[in-house]
């Protein structure tokens, strides 16, 4: 049998090897932690160490940590290397530009020979020793010698030598060397710096022959070439980049140079030579573009292309036919290249050159914009000067104070093709919705500058522009949809038509008859469109903005004074108020008759607004008549009163009630009455008698509504007819009235007499006062106007700042509570 301890002595036995195993782990973790160390720090210097050197530690168990060096060995590596090889070329430069003249011939040659030979030479032997930074630095200083060699060359043995024909001699021949040297010790940096050297032999060799601008321009785009085909080749990244760079800098200005040759060219000879220069550059960018392997690359040098080809034969047509055909033939290129989306070439190319098609659309519809706009903004001109005779042609009627743009003819040819290749493209693009908006706009400035560009008589351009506007409504309501809102093509279709027929409004002002004929045409037309839902909410109140202009139109043509027009524009109010009742209504309903009302609900508020803009210019031009003045407001009042009549347009009464005390006020003023308690205490009775038994009825009635017209209607003349009384009657027995009111509002807690009967009773007052206001302001010095004025901001400031503070500290018991 086994003899277990007690179980004290057993406890204390499993706590001593517990505290045993605790210990070993520390030292095991700590040896851990050393060797991942070691591992790290060794392989961070291994390039500097033999083979087989072992790395030397500290002994085991001590877990002392090294410090991690801020740098690695290859870059304090590199560091060394490169400084020292800029150091010793400097020291070159410096010796053969400044000490070579204290040296024999045979002594510069030594030295300079000495050290060329012996920096391209060592790079041998540190590459057969695996030193190849070191080697890369020493050649680095090798090529630079040979730049200085080239250099002594010169001016000893060559010293008269053309310095553009000697440098170019000397790049090609560097390039070549630095190439070899390169390739047969495969080091990394001459073959980059051959290949950017060996973009200047060309251009420097053109120069010294004295080459004419078109030679240059060949000789970049050959250089571009040769750049392009090094790059296409090339396998190292570094040699890649520079051949790029290269080329795109050469390709560069190669191309604007032959762009410019082209359009400032005297004659068909010197333009086509530029032209071809332009072709050269297409065809290198777009077999670039097809052995290029990324496909945004590939577009962009496609894109190129077809802008290379449009800007040549846009050149050669500068100086072919006459300039107003410019801009059409390099649209019909542009569009021309629109064929090579259906070849076989290579897609991203395709797709370059349909972007390229569409920039140089874009530039011709820029260049028609100063026509439109003119034909836009325009007519506003004729504004100041109305009815000041019939134009000579409709151009003279639009452009009255504007320059006209030169080159203009074609216009109307470039818009109108412009659309319609968007037309044909638009099923095929997936920005559909952008080019069925575009296309019509487009469609409609051709429609809109060509009476302009064909300078048609004045009548046959007022028509041309009304058919204008009737086939934009037409579309817009053929596009539009009756039981939602307008869609994007119709709602394009309902602006254009408004902005033609804002024009065509303005144009037509030359001329009388014109103006109320065009006026006539406009209204029936946008009235025609209202009746749609779609394009209710816009065209119904432009038929309502035209109606108005119409009727100011048919008073003065009749000789009516304004005030007597006033009376045929407050019409417009009344069909307004008219049609809204119609078209106002629930929004809801599945049937058609619900969708409908849905539409004409929509239109209800635009065309509330344009009939109460229609009526306040009727007020505006009976002002200067009261008379006519209290007949319109009363006019306007019984408009008000009838749109109060329906559920949703309530608070309308409250316009009419207004309208109708201020129609009361003028004809009093009017009249010149002395009392005018006469007319109003008999409106002022029976209207509070009413007030009360409303009231009486139904509780919820405001006090303004039972008793604010009838007090205002007496209250209000009677105090304008105080404030110019001398006696003491009248406002006495004011005074007395308004106090009557201010106790009765009081007594029964009602609103409108105690905010009546106070002020009038306190304006009373003032009257009263004024006089002996005004022999106190006299008697007062002059300084204690701003002293009291200051007083008071210091009490205004000082209230604020205790606002402040007990607001602060309200926030900071809130925050306690928190």
């Amino acid at each position: 049998m086994t003899n277990l301890p007690p179980p004290a002595e057993e406890l204390r036995f499993l706590d001593a090897e517990l505290r045993q195993l605790d210990v070993r782990r520390a030292t095991l973790l700590r040896r851990r932690a050393w060797l991942v160390h070691t591992l790290q720090a060794t392989a961070a210097r291994q390039p500097a160490l033999g083979p087989g050197t072992a790395p030397v530690g500290p002994p085991a168990g001590t877990g002392a940590a090294a410090r991690r060096p801020e740098a690695t060995a290859p870059g304090v590596q590199n560091v060394l290397l490169v400084l020292g090889g800029v150091l010793l070329t400097i020291a070159a430069i410096a010796f053969t530009l400044v000490s070579w003249g204290h040296l024999g011939i045979a002594g510069r040659a030594l030295v300079l020979g000495a050290l060329t030979v012996g920096a391209l030479g060592a790079p041998v032997a540190l590459l057969r020793r695996g030193l190849r930074s070191t080697a890369e630095a020493v050649a680095a200083l090798g090529t630079a010698l040979t730049v200085l060699d080239a250099y002594a060359l010169h001016e000893v043995a060559f010293p008269g030598t053309d310095g553009a024909g000697y440098t170019a001699t000397a790049s090609a021949v560097l390039a070549a060397l630095w190439a070899v040297y390169g390739v047969r010790l495969g080091l990394r940096h001459p073959l980059p710096l051959a290949v950017a050297t060996a973009h200047l032999p060309l251009l420097l060799g053109a120069i010294a022959v004295g080459a004419g601008p078109y030679t240059l321009t060949a000789v970049s785009l050959a250089t571009a070439a040769g750049g392009t085909a090094v790059a296409l080749r090339a396998a190292l990244l570094p040699v890649r980049i520079v051949a790029v760079t290269g080329a795109l800098g050469t390709g560069a200005a190669g191309v604007l140079s032959a762009g410019w040759l082209c359009w400032s060219a005297s004659g068909p000879g010197p333009a086509a030579r530029a032209a071809a220069l332009l072709l050269v550059a297409a065809a290198l960018a777009l077999v670039a573009g097809r052995f290029v392997p990324r496909p945004e690359i590939s577009v962009g040098a496609a894109f190129a292309a077809g802008l290379c080809v449009v800007a040549g034969a846009g050149g050669v047509l500068r100086v072919t036919v006459p300039g107003e055909w410019t801009v059409p033939g390099c649209l019909a290129c542009a569009i021309a290249l629109l064929a090579t989306e259906r070849t076989r070439l290579h897609h991203p190319l395709r797709q370059g050159l349909v972007r390229a098609s569409a920039a140089v659309q874009g530039f011709a519809v820029l260049w028609t914009l100063p026509l439109v706009a003119g034909c836009v903004l325009g007519p506003a001109v004729r504004g100041a000067h109305p009815w000041s005779g019939t134009p000579r042609d409709f151009r003279d009627a639009v452009f009255a104070g504007l320059p006209r743009p030169p080159y203009a003819g074609t216009a109307p040819l470039v818009l109108a093709v412009v659309a319609a290749v968007l037309v044909v493209a638009g099923h095929r693009t997936a920005r559909r919705p952008a080019v069925t908006v575009a296309a019509p706009v487009l469609g409609w400035a051709a429609a809109l500058v060509l009476p302009v560009v064909l300078q048609l008589p004045y009548a046959a351009g007022l028509v041309a522009h009304a058919v204008v506007v009737a086939a934009a409504l037409f579309f817009a309501v053929r596009l539009g949809r009756a039981d939602k809102r307008p869609s994007p093509p119709s709602l394009t279709a309902l602006l254009l038509a408004l902005v033609t027929s804002v024009g065509l409004a303005l144009v037509s002002l030359a001329s009388e008859p014109a103006t109320i004929a065009v006026l006539g045409t406009l209204t029936v037309l946008f009235a025609a469109a209202g009746l749609r839902p779609g394009p209710a909410p816009f065209a119904a109140p432009a038929a309502l903005c035209h109606a108005t202009a119409l009727a100011c139109a048919i008073g003065a043509s009749a000789g009516r004074p304004p005030h007597h027009t006033a009376l045929l524009v407050l019409v417009v109010p009344a069909v307004a108020a008219l049609i809204a009742s119609r078209t106002g209504g629930s929004r809801t309903g599945g049937s058609r008759t619900g969708g409908s009302r849905t539409g004409g609900s929509r239109a209800t508020v635009p065309v509330e607004v344009a009939g109460a803009a229609a009526g306040l210019l009727a007020l505006a031009l009976a002002a200067p008549e009261p008379p006519m003045l209290a007949l319109v407001l009363s006019l306007c009042g019984a408009v008000a009163a009838a749109t109060a009549l329906r559920p949703e347009r309530r608070a309308a009464g409250w316009a009419a009630a207004a309208l109708f005390l201020l129609a009361t006020w003028v004809r009093l003023a009017a009249w010149d009455v002395a009392a005018p308690e006469a007319y109003t205490l008999p409106v002022t009775g029976p209207a509070l008698i009413v007030g009360l038994l409303r009231r009486r009825r139904d509780a919820a009635v405001s006090s303004w509504t039972a008793y604010g017209s009838g007090l205002a209607v007496t209250l209000v003349p009677s105090l304008l007819a105080a404030w110019d009384d001398q006696h003491w009657l009248r406002p006495l027995a004011l005074g007395v009235a308004a106090l009557a009111v201010t106790l009765a509002g009081a007594r029964h807690r009602l609103q409108a007499p105690l905010v009546l009967g106070p002020g009038v009773l306190a304006l009373v007052a003032l009257h009263e006062l004024t006089p002996y206001l005004a022999q106190v302001v006299g008697a007062l010095p002059r300084w204690a106007p701003p002293a009291v004025a200051g007083l008071v901001l210091l009490v205004l400031g000082a209230t604020y700042e205790q606002r402040l503070r007990d607001a602060r500290r309200l926030r900071e018991a809130l925050g306690r509570l928190g």
